[in-house]
């Protein structure tokens, strides 16, 4: 038997001492190296708007709090997937998030109509009021079934009435073509004034109303604006007759794969990221109403009480023919956040 040689032994200590350090070592740089998870956020407007400034801002929190561990990729203009085709890419985890306008999901669930009854909420406070009500949070949840999570709702504001002619009464519309979304409650509202819902997509609307193939549309004032549609449409009437709003959503999939803590934060990011859009929404829909009228290349007609209660007389009809598909009390809790 060999003597003891506590030399040899503390030797042996430190090498293994060496390989654990370098082993901790590697990892380390493996963690460090690691590629970061990537969440695609795929939309289809310029990110100069306010669902585009939103989308660049919530990047920037996510990758402030996840330095190193979530990459947000944003993809503008419909570069990735349009408005026709960005659901199926959601569910195919083809992207992460998407925020198509509230219209967009019929097909999903009939719920979500509510948003397209005309004059339903008098102005964005009411919408605001109900969309963060009990309510108004439980339609988040109304796709869970078909695999979309919805995650916030994000403004564009209130609709105006525009055409080539003032639009004061509901006979006024009569016999008329308006471009709509691709919604069966905003072509019975038009149906319900004796006029013709044509469902185009939103690109082409500006060459319509200039090759006068319709009559007129319905918009926010910052679309109106910014799409130059008020260049070639001699009047707009101040109705703010429906609500154009967004849905920020993901998949049930990629939602659940996230780690509870990363979840949490990524979420808190995306409420600050909403909050700011729906700040930036407002002040740009007043200040773009205000470019219209300073352009003098349409004139901006307002509504006297009598006259909108016309329009609301002869759309609230409407409202009837969807309850059973939205729901009575959807219906009653939204209009109870106009007091």
């Amino acid at each position: 038997m060999s003597a003891f040689n506590p030399s040899k032994l503390f030797t042996r200590l430190l090498k293994t001492l060496a390989k654990v350090t370098a082993l901790a070592g590697a990892l380390a740089s493996f963690s460090v190296l690691a590629e970061p998870v990537e969440i695609k956020f795929s939309h289809v407007v310029a990110e100069n708007t306010p669902k585009g400034q939103m989308a660049l801002k919530f990047k920037a929190l996510v990758e402030e709090r996840l330095p190193g561990e979530y990459q947000v990729s944003v993809f503008p203009n419909s570069q990735l997937f349009g408005d026709n085709n960005e659901l199926a890419a959601l569910l195919l985890n083809d992207v992460q998030l998407v925020a198509p306008s509230l219209s967009k999901f019929e097909r999903y669930t009939k719920k979500l109509q509510l948003f397209d009854l005309p004059f339903l909420f008098k102005d964005m406070a009411a919408v605001d009021k109900f969309q963060q009500s009990e309510a108004g949070q439980k339609l988040l949840n109304s796709m869970k079934r078909k695999g979309v999570v919805g995650l916030g709702y994000l403004h564009n504001g209130m609709k105006q009435f525009s055409a080539n002619e003032p639009l004061l009464l509901p006979k006024d519309a009569s016999g008329k073509k308006f471009r709509v979304m691709a919604s069966d409650v905003l072509a019975a509202q038009f149906a319900a004034v004796d006029a013709t819902a044509v469902k185009k997509p939103f690109s082409e609307v500006f060459t319509l109303l200039q090759t006068r193939a319709i009559d007129g549309q319905e918009n926010t004032w910052s679309n109106i604006y910014s799409k130059k549609f008020f260049e070639v449409q001699s009047h707009i009437t101040e109705s703010n007759h429906g609500v154009l709003d967004y849905m920020v959503v993901t998949s049930n999939t990629f939602w659940k794969s996230l780690p509870g803590d990363k979840r949490k934060i990524i979420k808190e990011a995306l409420d600050e990221a909403i909050a700011y859009g729906n700040k930036i929404a407002g002040d740009k829909n007043d200040q773009d109403r205000q470019l219209i009228i300073d352009s003098k290349r349409s004139l901006v007609v307002e509504l006297t009480p009598e006259q909108r209660q016309a329009w609301v007389d002869a759309m609230k009809p409407v409202w009837a023919k969807f309850e059973d598909q939205i729901g009575k009390d959807v219906i009653d809790a939204a209009v109870a956040a106009n007091q």
